[in-house]
């Protein structure tokens, strides 16, 4: 970016948290137990960022009267299990403390489920470093029509931006940090650029493919292309 930006959003699974197989083996763990066949590695890949429920329709066998079966067998192992998996990606922790120093307003846009994003990042001692967090419905069986459906990450994105008073698209400078091509898509339709980082889920070209401002390798090449004037931090993760 070539100006800063006031207020920075970003995305959890594949950007600040590796889910380290939490997601995956619980979406396989619960296949398993309905006897439905469990998709190659790379498939179950491509479902971590997306909303599950849309993963599972389109990328399984699963029927649509199976999905809230699926869902509530996920979760519980994901609770008992996979939030313990999960691991913040190096250097994140402490990027986030030096643009929480310099006052950058900070968001989390996430399609996990709102209150389950922030038990994610309270485990990882994270939470606090947001003025909004925001996600998907806790109702995962929401499906399109349902009252209180969000139809993709803009909507997300959306929600993230008028948590930190940043209700109308292209009011004040802001970036995205994700690291799927619907969080560039998402960030666009919000009139935002995306960064992308490399270390997350998506496919070779995905992120340059769908337009993002910069695809980064490491939380320092991410500051640097923040262009923030960010003073180095030290967390108990240690120093970026």
């Amino acid at each position: 970016m070539n100006n800063a930006a006031p207020a920075v959003l970003f995305d959890l699974d594949g950007t600040l948290v590796d889910p380290a197989g939490g997601i995956t083996g619980g979406v396989s763990h619960a296949l398993s137990v309905l006897g439905l066949p469990v998709p190659p590695a790379d498939v179950l890949a491509s479902m971590v960022g997306p909303k599950l429920s849309d993963s599972l329709a389109a990328l399984t066998e699963a029927q649509e009267h199976q999905i809230p079966e699926l869902i509530a067998i996920y979760r519980q192992w994901y609770a008992e299990h996979g939030i313990a998996m999960s691991r913040v990606y190096p250097g994140m922790a402490e990027l986030l403390a030096g643009l929480q120093s310099a006052s950058v307003p900070l968001a989390v846009a996430t399609q996990k489920p709102q209150t389950l994003a922030r038990t994610v990042l309270a485990h990882h001692g994270l939470d606090g470093f947001f003025g909004t967090i925001a996600g998907s419905p806790d109702d995962e069986t929401l499906r399109p029509g349902d009252a209180g459906y969000r139809s993709g990450k803009a909507e997300i994105i959306a929600a993230a931006l008028a948590g930190l008073g940043l209700e109308r698209p292209g009011a004040a400078p802001a970036v995205m940090v994700g690291d799927r091509s619907h969080d560039v898509h998402g960030a666009a339709a919000n009139q935002l650029g995306c960064i992308g980082v490399a270390w997350g889920f998506a496919a070779p070209g995905e992120l340059e493919a769908a337009g993002a401002t910069a695809v980064v390798h490491s939380a320092p090449e991410l500051l640097a292309q923040l262009s923030l004037p960010v003073p180095l931090k030290e967390t108990a993760h240690g120093t970026l």
